[in-house]
């Protein structure tokens, strides 16, 4: 296989594009690196189409190494003819090239396998070629009578066996009736238990088109298969299953060993194809849900982790339970511990009215401008308290419900208990819980991603590939945003390109024994950090103590002299830049024409734009462009909810049928994927990402079941 060419069709680039891609990724470069710092070779392609070629060229690489397996395994056989070989070499897929080599893949002990030993393979043979004029299959098979094989029916028994697992390992019927089922077969599904009371109700009785059942009901009947609820199978018209396998075996010059030959494939489609076809189509309808659901997960994660931090202000961490009580913590605005303590909210009105007093100190001693609800057991009643305290306030202090999720499993792990050995599991996550409204870059990293609780049945993926591809994710993001040398945890130095978890502590143990960084060339000392470490995490580092203004950029250090002869032929300097007095450089390289001045100072265009980018606003965050969260200062329930009701809220979750939305009632509203737009989207991600503040309206609640109907269309006046 051709994989350059391969990949090129596939991606529709040029072939150059992708040769360069497939180079620097053999040559060890990371995708943020090739992504930012590579462009001219690759096109300015995004680090998401970088990954899914990173992929897909270990897929097509590990295809045809199972080629070469394969092919070496039918010639050791002496089997291995042109015809076989043209069509391994055809087969595109890891399936196809299975299909082709099942005929002589070593077999355990079966029916076919004892009839073989007992000498009835060429009886089987005779019978297959269905010869005109010649005698029965049982008269043949008398020839076949042995002591092991005592009648002729029981020859001919075997025989048959031998046929139908020839015919079940065929090739082109096994590729036609895969493709029969997927345009003609049906999923269905019934109840184990029609009685038993579930979340899968709907699903009691239910059939849809193997073609078109949508990847998230695949992983819904598949959960509710595992957990005993629902029975599954594939139907599909068996005339016209048996038709295919007559067409591919049959013969038409009218022998008598033609109704056997009939018989077996009958016995073939039974016992043997049908089986084992349903299980390769229900495993690839849950590989093709898998990768959506995963790209759909690392899609919410990362909307997730680039959502704008709260910047500059003292937080109050809220870590909501009954019985034992509401812990708190005070962070300042660098995210350092102040204050902790234990607020009794739930309790008596003796207990709660400590609870308040204890609060108001905290937020009037520190200056606490923005309070954190993690969103778990008696968060409901943590914010009622919350609005009501404010209310009582003469301050502008305000409070947001944020997610929990996976901060327990990062409060009992042993990171958490490195960074705060001085105080318990649930204190840790009620510092968690406030950084998350700080920097909710900087805390998640801290998270198994696949805990943050953003997904479609995450739990449900094969770890692996889920893993793979939100380590991807979580990289992407840290290096979008860029990372403070001088304050980032060994968690996110982690994440930055070309550093693992040894380089990032010993890049704190050296910032801890000699000062902060003063310099970007000052990581070169750090040990274990080589030469091919540098280049590929310096431009996502960033040292605001730095004498170069370069150094708190994402301008990367081999192009730091193009930096400084762009702002000299632009007529500027860096302490403009400084001061972010770069007003007329795009008008200046304009003017001189870009592939002039790009030329000039030796890099390419699209390089030059993001150093212009860059020293336009140094040390920016990009996050800081997006909207702020959105904080709130009082409280609704669900029982205030009336149809039409026009609400603000939060995107929390984008899955495959709609969208998830903070209200502000403890309960989250759905909009479905028919009320987001008036115009045909496929997925609801085309519109929404998590972490976009909205316009909804009401279109129905239901208390009993707490379920919360939103329309993003504006009702018309008459409705």
């Amino acid at each position: 296989m051709d994989i350059i060419l391969t990949l090129t069709n596939e991606f529709n680039l040029k072939k150059w594009q992708v040769e360069n891609v497939v180079a620097l990724i053999d040559d060890g470069n990371t995708i943020p690196f090739i992504a930012r710092y590579r462009k001219e070779a690759h096109g300015t392609l995004d680090d998401q189409t970088l990954r899914e070629i990173s992929e897909r060229l270990e897929y097509l690489r590990n295809l045809d190494k199972r080629r070469e397996e394969i092919s070496s395994s039918i010639e050791a056989q002496e089997k291995l003819t042109d015809e076989i070989s043209a069509a391994l070499e055809k087969a595109a897929t890891l399936a196809e090239l299975e299909d082709i080599y099942r005929p002589f893949k070593p077999k355990r002990k079966t029916r076919a396998s004892v009839a073989r030993e007992k000498g009835l393979e060429p009886l089987a043979q005779a019978v297959f070629l269905q010869t005109p004029n010649s005698p029965t299959a049982l008269e043949l098979a008398k020839d076949y009578i042995t002591e092991a094989v005592p009648t002729a029916e029981d020859a001919l028994q075997g025989a048959m066996d031998i046929i139908a697992e020839d015919i079940s390992d065929m090739p082109d019927i096994r590729r036609r009736l895969k493709n029969l089922l997927n345009v003609v077969g049906t999923v269905k599904v019934k109840a184990s238990d029609p009685e038993a009371k579930s979340v899968y109700e709907q699903y009691y009785d239910y059939s849809e088109p193997v073609g078109k059942i949508a990847d998230h009901r695949v992983l819904a009947i598949n959960r509710g298969e595992k957990e005993d609820y629902l029975k599954v199978n594939l139907e599909l018209d068996r005339v016209k299953a048996l038709n295919v396998i007559a067409s591919e075996t049959l013969g038409d010059n009218g022998s008598p060993c033609t109704d056997t030959v009939r018989e077996a494939g009958v016995d073939a489609y039974d016992r043997l194809i049908f089986p084992s076809v349903e299980r390769e189509i229900r495993s690839a309808l849950t590989e093709r849900a898998c990768v959506s659901s995963i790209k759909n997960f690392s899609l919410n994660v990362k909307e997730l982790l680039l959502q704008p931090p709260v910047k500059g202000k003292v937080a109050l961490g809220l870590d909501p339970g009954y019985r034992t009580g509401c812990k708190v913590a005070v962070v300042d605005a660098t995210g350092r511990v102040l204050d902790t303590g234990v607020a009794y909210i739930t309790h008596s009105a003796a207990q709660q009215a400590q609870a308040k007093t204890l609060i108001k100190n905290l937020i009037i001693k520190h200056g606490v401008k923005i309070i954190a609800i993690g969103n778990g057991t008696a968060s409901k009643e943590t914010e009622i308290f919350t609005a009501e305290l404010l209310k009582e306030l003469d301050t502008d202090t305000k409070y947001m419900v944020v997610s929990e999720a996976g901060a327990s499993v990062y409060s009992a792990s042993k990171l958490a208990a490195e960074e705060f050995p001085q105080f318990d599991v649930s204190l840790r996550s009620a510092v968690s819980i406030a950084r998350r409204l700080q920097d909710p870059l900087a805390e998640l990293v801290k998270i198994d991603p696949k805990a943050i609780g953003v997904g479609q049945y995450q739990h449900d993926m094969p770890q692996k590939e889920l893993s793979n591809a939100l380590d991807g994710v979580v990289e992407d993001a840290v290096n979008t945003v860029g990372v403070d040398v001088n304050t980032a945890s060994p968690s996110l130095l982690t994440r930055v390109a070309g550093i693992n978890s040894t380089v990032a502590k010993n890049i704190v143990a050296y910032r801890e024994e000699n000062g902060a960084f003063t310099s970007r060339s000052q990581l070169k000392k750090v040990p274990k950090l080589g030469a091919k470490a540098f280049e590929q995490c310096a431009g996502f580092m960033r040292v605001p103590e730095s004498k170069n203004l370069l150094d708190n950029t994402g301008v990367h250090p081999e192009s730091y002299a193009a930096a400084k002869a762009l702002l000299e032929i632009c007529g500027f300097t860096v302490n403009d830049a400084a001061n972010s007095g770069l007003d007329g450089i795009n008008e200046k390289i304009a003017s001189l024409g870009e592939e002039k001045v790009a030329e000039k100072i030796g890099v390419g265009i699209p390089t030059m734009q993001d150093i212009v980018k860059e020293l336009s606003r140094p040390g920016r965050d990009p996050r800081d462009e997006l909207p702020p969260p959105m904080l709130r200062t009082d409280v609704m329930e669900m029982k205030d909810l009336k149809k039409g009701m026009e609400l603000k809220g939060t995107v929390r979750n984008v899955i495959d049928f709609g969208a998830f939305i903070d209200i502000g009632v403890h309960q989250d509203g759905l909009v479905h994927v028919s009320q987001i737009t008036d115009r045909y989207i496929k997925h609801p991600s085309e519109v929404l990402k998590v972490g976009q503040i909205v316009t909804v309206w009401v279109i129905d609640v239901n208390l009993e079941k707490k379920r919360i109907s939103l329309t993003m269309k504006k009702p018309k006046e008459n409705e």
